[in-house]
Parts: structure tokens; C-alpha cells; sequence
């Protein structure tokens, strides 16, 4: 955060308001100029006298555009002038004024994002550590993420996302500004394009606040909704989800413009390569108009239906029963296990001499109420047994003491 140090007896403001106003004026004549200049730093002085804060900010960032387009101010100058301006946001009193406050620095400082975008971005963050109010400060940053991606700064801000659960519990949000923050967030992971996965995760985010609401509420999640399938199907990297449990993808399924979407996630997460196939022979402009590669799409679904296979619970699948499901060439069946292998989608062994895949265990492809109910029963499974051999130790324990007893009373 930076500090203001007063080189001078003048109040920092004042000196601010006398400069910028001196530059805004410069080309009015000296006679006008000083008339101006004097009017202005009077006026400033008034707000100082009655603690009139905000009227200060105001009337300070009044030549704010000036200053920016000024080819005389340096960027140094201009920090300062805006350090100066933003610490009045820790004179005042009031909550709301110092809101208030907030709201008018950063209309100013966003106005022209791609003029100077990380000076303006340093300035937004020094304005943030500045705020105590935590709506206050949760106002800033989503104008710091929105001014980050309309100047194509967005390195600036992605390393703060590592903190956003910190954020979250410190701002208490309500849930409409939580979605504004996932959606912010996903934005700004798009522009970057520095992790498909990351910027999926809090797309994810955004659609699961979407639960229990009326259908005209739900329909603002559509757009996104779409975008998150598009996202999934696309990605190489990412073979589970659980967009299937959550309404705002749900709504999808009948909805006139984008049941087809929905139905291509079904594919994607319940269904084999044949599936798919069937699907693009049919709507293949749709795959096209959202992007998605035909070759890219069916080297994900035969890695999803080789997992699909792996988890009917038999453990053992024939190499023969994995070439017609991938539709490939038999000697290319060990290395489409290889690369489930490789992209840690199952544990298995190839048995060569009976042509066999020997699974352990797979991930499963849709974690939902159904993965969580089975987890359960496993889990109750392993903690019965877990407590039926510690009372066999026990038992067993308790009757070696017992012999152990009989033998020294025999040898007395």
C-alpha cells in the first residue's frame, strides 16, 4: 500500500487540486487561469474544513481525464496525484460515503482501459488495501478483473485467485455477487487463455449457485451453461464433471435452441464412441459453429469409452470387446490403454496371453448422488471390516493373556 509523506507545508490535496487544476486551465489565459485556480483550491479547502470527503474526491478527480491524456504528467505523477485521492477514502467516517468515494475513483480510472491499463490497474489495488469496508473492497476488485481484461492485463490479476476463498469468507457475499465473481474470474481466465481448466472450475462455480431459483432467473445461466459443455467437450485434459446434477445444465435438456448441447454432454459423460458418432452424422454444422473438432472429440470419447468399460465391475476386459467399442485396429488396442493409463483414468494390467485387460480401479466419469451413495457403502464396508479385525486382535489378545495366566499358575 502505498504512503503518502508530505514534502511540503501545503495539504497533499490541496497541492493535488492546485496542480490539476493549473493544467486544466493552462490554455484560458493567466488572468482566468488564476481566477480558476484560486475558485478551486477555495473550494477544496472548504471540503477539508468541513470534512466534506466526498465532495473533495469529486471535485479532485474532476480533471482526472486530463491528467491521464496529459503527455507532461509523468506515470510517477500520476501515481502519486491518484495515491493522494484515494487515501481521502480513509478520512471518512461513513461506510457509504467511503463506497460513495470507491465508485467515483473508479468510474474515472476505468473510463480509457487501454490507456496506461496496468497503471490503472495499481492504482484500483492500491484504492482496494486503502478501503476497511468489505463490500467496499469486493466493488474494487471486480472493476480491477473487468479493467484487467478490457486493457489485456490479466497477469496482473490471476495470481489473486489463489486467495479467492480467504476473499470469499472475508466478504461475506450475497449470492448474486458471487456469481458475478465466478463469472469475473472465468473471464479473465478466458482472455488470458493461461488454464482452460482453471477458468472451467470457476465457470463450474458460477452455474452450481444456480439451484432452487424460478425458471426466469435460471435462464441468465443459459449462455454460460452452453459455454461450460463447449469447455468440457472440447478440453483434452478433463473427463469428469457433474454438470448433469446441477439445474442451471439441466434446464437445457428441453430447451428449443440448445437441447442438442445437452444432449452431446450426455454422450460425453454416459454413453460410447457409437453414441457420438451417431450424433455427428447428424449435427455436425452444430459441432462445427461451437469449434469443436471432429478428430479432437473422438479421441476423447474412445478414452471415455474405454473408462466406461472398465467400470462394469467385472475387472477384466477382452482386447476384442475394446476394438469394435473404440472402433480402432487390433494392434492399436494396447496403446489406447496406455494412454488411459497415461492420463490416469484407470489402473489396470495387460495380460497379452489371454488378450485381457486386468482393471483395478477407474475414475469415474460423472460423480453425482449415485458415485456419493456407493462411496458411502464402500466406506461403511472398510470400517466394518476395519472393526471386525481389530476385535479378532482383541479376542485373540485377551485369550493369549488368558493361557499365558494358566501357565504361571501350572508352574507355581
Amino acid at each position: 500500500m502505498t504512503t503518502v509523506v508530505p514534502t511540503s507545508e501545503e495539504d497533499p490535496a490541496l497541492a493535488v487540486v492546485r496542480f490539476t487544476s493549473e493544467l486544466a486551465w493552462a490554455d484560458a489565459g493567466p488572468e482566468v487561469a488564476e481566477q480558476q485556480v484560486s475558485r478551486l483550491c477555495l473550494e477544496a479547502q472548504e471540503c477539508m474544513v468541513m470534512a466534506r470527503w466526498l465532495d473533495l474526491s469529486s471535485l479532485m478527480l474532476t480533471s482526472a481525464d486530463l491528467i491521464f491524456s496529459n503527455s507532461k504528467v509523468s506515470e510517477k505523477d500520476l501515481e502519486c496525484i491518484f495515491t493522494v485521492i484515494c487515501n481521502l477514502v480513509s478520512k471518512s467516517e461513513s461506510p457509504d460515503d467511503a463506497l460513495e468515494m470507491a465508485k467515483l475513483i473508479c468510474g474515472k480510472v476505468i473510463q480509457q482501459p487501454t490507456d496506461k491499463p496496468a497503471l490503472r490497474l495499481k492504482i484500483l489495488f492500491n484504492l482496494y488495501n486503502l478501503l476497511e469496508n468489505t463490500y467496499s473492497r469486493f466493488y474494487v476488485y471486480m472493476k480491477a478483473l473487468n479493467l484487467a481484461v478490457s486493457g489485456k492485463v490479466t497477469e496482473h490479476v490471476i495470481p489473486s485467485f489463489k486467495k479467492i476463498d480467504s476473499f470469499l469468507k472475508e466478504w461475506n457475499l450475497e449470492v448474486k455477487d458471487q456469481r458475478d465473481l465466478f463469472l469475473g474470474i472465468s473471464n479473465v481466465l478466458r482472455e488470458s487463455k493461461s488454464s482452460g481448466k482453471d477458468a472451467f472450475k470457476f465457470l463450474t462455480k458460477y452455474l452450481a449457485t444456480f439451484s432452487g431459483e424460478d425458471a426466469y432467473t435460471m435462464a441468465e445461466a443459459k449462455e454460460e451453461a452452453v459455454c461450460t459443455i463447449i469447455e468440457f467437450v472440447r478440453a483434452t485434459h478433463m473427463f469428469q464433471c457433474d454438470l448433469l446434477d446441477m439445474p442451471a445444465v439441466g434446464q437445457l435438456e428441453k430447451d428449443a435452441k440448445y437441447a442438442l448441447v445437452y444432449q452431446l454432454l450426455k454422450i460425453f459423460l454416459t454413453q460410447r464412441l457409437d453414441a457420438y458418432l451417431e450424433f455427428q452424422a447428424a449435427n455436425s454444422a452444430l459441432l462445427k459453429s461451437y469449434g469443436l473438432v471432429h478428430e479432437d472429440c473422438i479421441a476423447k470419447m474412445r478414452l471415455m469409452s474405454l473408462v466406461d468399460l472398465a467400470s462394469d465391475g467385472s475387472g477384466r476386459i477382452p482386447y476384442a470387446l475394446i476394438k469394435d467399442t473404440l472402433r480402432i485396429n487390433e494392434d492399436e488396442v494396447e496403446l489406447w490403454v496406455v494412454k488411459a493409463i497415461t492420463a490416469k483414468l484407470i489402473n489396470c494390467k495387460m495380460d497379452q496371453m489371454t488378450q485381457f485387460v486386468l482393471v483395478s480401479n477407474c475414475t469415474e466419469r460423472v460423480f453425482g448422488q449415485h458415485q456419493w451413495l456407493t462411496l458411502r457403502v464402500k466406506l461403511a464396508t472398510w470400517r466394518g471390516n476395519i472393526a471386525n479385525t481389530l476385535n479378532t486382535i482383541q479376542a485373540n489378545k485377551v485369550t493369549e493373556d488368558g493361557s499365558q495366566a494358566m501357565q504361571g499358575l501350572m508352574i507355581r
